[in-house]
């Protein structure tokens, strides 16, 4: 359908949209995968402890798994701008062709932390990213319930994303040696 706005969330958006949609669909973007590289120094950190979220890198080889959602036509203007709002963070909203789980591609859009922003924390040892995790928290929670969420929401999709899951699995023993 011509003007259709569609979204992909690979990272809270898949459980906590906040907005309206017309129609939702398991997607996933070639090209690119997940990974915990971006600092949140406005939702699960502070400027002080940045936790850590999800941010697409480009991976040739790969592909990442997530939520493609239809906007409503007449209020798509209005959802990017709070969501714009929700991401400023450091977050770009660049176009991208998401295939949907029934094969038909799309034009989409997304939010992608690009390393040149000034919450962008890259790479670092999972064991590094996960002890950071388990002891940052923000405005809106704990930076463990983060992961936690997103974790049981792609297994919930059948999602299968090993940087996600080894750093759920750490961050739990983290907590667990820490009781």
């Amino acid at each position: 359908m011509k003007n259709e706005t569609w979204l992909f969330g690979y990272g809270s958006i898949m459980w906590k949209t906040g907005f309206n949609f017309e129609n939702r669909e398991l997607c996933h973007v070639k090209g690119w995968t997940r990974r915990f590289w971006q600092g949140s120094t406005d939702h699960r950190g502070t400027p002080e402890f940045p936790g850590r979220v999800v941010t697409l890198i480009e991976s040739a080889s790969e592909h990442c798994w997530g939520t493609a959602y239809r906007l409503p036509a007449s209020d798509a203007n209005n959802i990017l701008e709070d969501l714009d709002y929700r991401e400023k963070g450091g977050y770009d909203r660049p176009d991208l062709s998401l295939t949907l789980d029934s094969g038909r591609t799309i034009a989409g859009t997304t939010y992608i932390a690009q390393p040149r922003n000034h919450n962008y924390l890259g790479e670092s040892s999972l064991e590094d990213i996960a002890r950071q995790i388990s002891f940052s928290s923000g405005p809106s929670g704990s930076n463990k319930e983060y992961i936690l969420k997103l974790h049981q929401t792609l297994e919930q999709y059948d999602i299968q994303d090993d940087h996600v899951a080894t750093l759920a699995q750490l961050v739990l023993k983290q907590t667990e040696s820490t009781l």
